[in-house]
């Protein structure tokens, strides 16, 4: 029988439990075999719900005392660099919550980690998984949209800061606001579809206007808490190949309704999709043509990224995610935070 791959955990706060670790535990590869929180009752909660898991408080006497083969990490965004080097430079695969990092020296050597152990560095990037994007995909690969020239993405909600006063409010832990924690996903997904280009340019804005106020539905506040970071930001992408893409994001702000979107413009056709609606936009004989193609929604692709992790670890697949994309990717954010404070727009290549 085949040995599968042990799995090491460190942090099993909620995208653990509702991403993550549902799917290790139905890929037939690997087993979860260690956890490790701060939090010890939480971790202590996760042992007992997959059972046969050993506890820990710190990650380095994890890393110590078991034999794993992979690193699953889902902690606060500060962490994620420190935790991916360490884990590669043990020799150990790492699976990582997005996003890569927090700063684009820490996505460099994390890449440079990587490529000295020869072991997996993969991030999530659960989107590109979902069936509506692979549907795009494939119909971009074929020639439907042409070239894609520009677009627009985002992810702005009414009302959702999550947790008001915790470490995803407070700049040293995360890195930053909605950018960092909705942008990341958005970004991504626009540029994987439009062939990963190169940045080379970005100019940002950044607005904090909802520290202080106390808005129904709101998960947490904390009076006198840390809230150092942005409630929405908005950005402007150029690309190597000409292409530009245009960010929006937010955790709350005077909207309607929440929306979520990628709209792309290309030479032959384009494309919109936004919360429930997906639509192709297109000409047929000289003549506009709208259509709706019947691809439901799915889930939310985590499921298929670790999969893929998995096939790529086993050398069953050739990675989709590259560390060199991530680096990109944190280069562009804090390219956009830079562009905010000084007013300007700032240079990549």
């Amino acid at each position: 029988m085949e040995r599968k791959l042990r799995v090491g955990v460190i942090s099993t706060g909620g995208i653990f439990r509702g991403a993550h670790m549902p799917a290790f535990l139905a890929n037939p590869h690997t087993e979860i075999v260690a956890v490790c929180d701060t939090h010890k009752p939480s971790a202590c909660a996760v042992a007992d719900e997959i059972g046969q898991v050993r506890v820990y408080t710190e990650w380095e006497e994890m890393l110590e005392q078991e034999e794993l083969d992979i690193i699953d990490i889902c902690s606060p965004n500060y962490l994620h660099a420190p935790l991916a080097i360490a884990a590669l430079e043990r020799g150990l695969h790492v699976f990582c919550e997005k996003p890569d990092a927090i700063h684009p020296d820490e996505a460099i050597r994390m890449k440079e980690a990587a490529e000295k152990s020869g072991k997996v560095l993969m991030v999530m990037r659960n989107n590109r998984y979902r069936s509506r994007p692979k549907f795009l995909k494939q119909w971009i690969a074929e020639g439907g949209a042409g070239h894609l020239y520009t677009g627009r993405c985002g992810w702005i909600r009414r009302k959702g800061i999550p947790g008001k006063g915790g470490w995803f409010t407070t700049k040293e832990l995360s890195g930053g606001g909605p950018l960092i924690d909705l942008g990341v996903h958005m970004i991504d997904l626009s540029m994987w579809l439009m062939g990963n280009p190169k940045p080379i340019a970005v100019t940002g804005a950044t607005y904090s206007h909802f520290a202080q106020a106390k808005i129904e539905g709101e998960s947490r506040h904390v009076d006198g808490d840390t809230y150092d970071v942005e409630d929405l930001a908005t950005g402007f992408i150029r690309f190597d190949n000409g292409a530009t893409l245009q960010v929006e994001v937010s955790w709350a702000s005077h909207i309607e309704e929440d929306d979520v979107f990628v709209e792309m413009r290309g030479t032959k056709g384009g494309f919109s999709m936004r919360n429930e609606t997906f639509k192709l936009f297109t000409e047929i004989g000289g003549h506009s043509v709208n259509s709706e193609p019947q691809i439901p929604i799915g889930g939310w692709g985590h499921q298929e990224n670790v999969n893929h992790f998995v096939d790529v670890v086993l050398g069953l697949a050739e990675p989709e995610f590259t560390p060199e994309q991530g680096v990109d990717m944190i280069r562009i954010l804090e390219a956009m935070y830079q562009s905010a404070r000084e007013g300007r727009e700032v240079r990549l290549d």
